[in-house]
């Protein structure tokens, strides 16, 4: 349609001379007809097989990457205090951490591999294992883009790999859950307890999901859907930093 609407305006906008003929050739016809049509499209495909092909050399590069590791013996491995950052939902009637690839944890937990069973995390091949950005502000950043997340601040141990973002370890321990001093929803009074909504998702798949709320803002809620802070602190087991001035989302 696009090399048929161009042609048509060329010769449609085309001079006529004192004759009245158009000065434009049917050769000239041809030819725009030949490029287009023939040329241009040829063009295309070899711009897509050339893409294609650059793809294909990176992703073969990357795979063949993922199996060369740095230290061939593990116990010699650099050593190093993981500490870092990361972002989770809390979920379900019983408050407990949800990372966003939807796997639940405990404040001190050892990872484990959904992929294969016989793997103890992490492996330098899969996955699997517990991750943390090194730097607060990387953590803060997926903090914007995540909407009623919270932001961890863990210590890892055990065997860890260290990579562009952060690190990859075995277990975890969340030592402080920051929560911002403004309410979720309202975002102007400070927050003053946590309640928690019964979300529908996908394929049946349903949850609880935990939020802080002014004092306005969670009088509507039952007193079996509300904890405190003091309270959420104890069913989490974990200590709750609330007068960080940086979390506040406005």
């Amino acid at each position: 349609m696009i090399v048929l609407t161009a042609l048509a305006l060329t010769f449609g906008l085309s001079s006529r001379d004192s004759t009245g003929h158009r000065q434009f050739s049917q050769t000239a016809l041809t030819a725009l007809l030949v490029l287009f049509v023939g040329v241009f499209p040829l063009a295309v495909i070899i711009g897509f097989i050339f893409v294609g092909q650059l793809g294909n050399t990176q992703f073969n590069f990357k795979q063949q990457s993922k199996h060369i590791f740095k230290y061939t013996n593990p116990f010699s491995l650099p050593v190093e205090n993981m500490h870092g950052y990361k972002i989770a939902l809390i979920t379900g009637r019983i408050p407990t951490f949800t990372g966003l690839t939807g796997d639940d944890y405990l404040t001190d937990a050892s990872a484990t591999c959904t992929y294969d069973a016989n793997h103890v995390p992490p492996v330098a091949d899969c996955q699997c294992g517990f991750y943390a950005f090194k730097d607060l502000p990387s953590a803060k950043f997926e903090l914007s883009l995540n909407p009623g997340t919270f932001l961890l601040d863990i210590d890892l141990y055990g065997i860890g790999f260290v990579y562009e973002g952060g690190y990859r370890a075995e277990q975890q321990v969340v030592k402080q859950l920051h929560v911002p001093k403004r309410c979720m929803r309202c975002k102007v009074l400070p927050t003053k307890v946590f309640v928690t909504t019964f979300k529908l998702g996908f394929s049946n798949d349903t949850w609880w999901q935990w939020a802080v709320r002014c004092k306005m803002c969670s009088s509507t809620f039952k007193a079996e859907d509300k904890l405190s802070i003091l309270q959420m602190g104890a069913a989490l087991n974990v200590n709750i930093e609330t007068n960080k001035h940086y979390l506040d989302t406005k």
